[in-house]
């Protein structure tokens, strides 16, 4: 990726609302060619979309946890992301290497409906479960060190 692209990049990862004049003064570059530049990597997949940033606790999403999950026969296929993708809840999923398979970030408004997320996800993917609560959140989603 060319130093301008990737200066575009870090801009709008830092603020997705950036206008294009804003990007243009930043970069030194026309309007019209921040433009371009920007619609290019939107389309080279590099720029994936925009999005708000939300405060779980203000939409009634106070409680996060981690849940890490195992499959409960390892012979059984490796489909867990597929047979939870329509639980709602569940805000990422990372497969990870180590003793479990993935780890699922999940936000949920009180203890009791974490569990019953847990007995959807175990039902759902056949899988164990163990989970850690988030006490404090100092900082998430910060943009990457590009």
């Amino acid at each position: 990726m060319e130093d301008l692209d990737r200066e575009i990049v870090r801009l709008l990862a830092d603020d997705g609302r950036r206008s294009f004049t804003d990007l243009a003064k930043d970069t030194g570059l026309s309007v019209s060619a921040v433009h371009q530049r920007v619609r290019r990597l939107e389309k080279r997949g590099i720029i994936r979309g925009y999005s708000a940033n939300l405060d779980a606790d203000e939409i009634g999403l106070p409680l996060t946890a981690f849940v890490s999950i195992k499959p409960i026969d390892p012979a059984a296929p490796d489909d867990a992301p597929d047979l939870l993708a329509h639980l709602s809840a569940i805000e990422a999923c990372h497969s990870v290497a180590g003793e479990e398979s993935y780890i699922l970030k999940v936000r949920v408004p009180d203890p009791g409906a974490l569990e019953a997320l847990l007995q959807e996800i175990r039902a759902a993917a056949n899988v164990s479960t163990r989970t850690t609560v988030v006490l404090s959140t100092p900082y998430e989603g910060r943009p990457p060190a590009i």
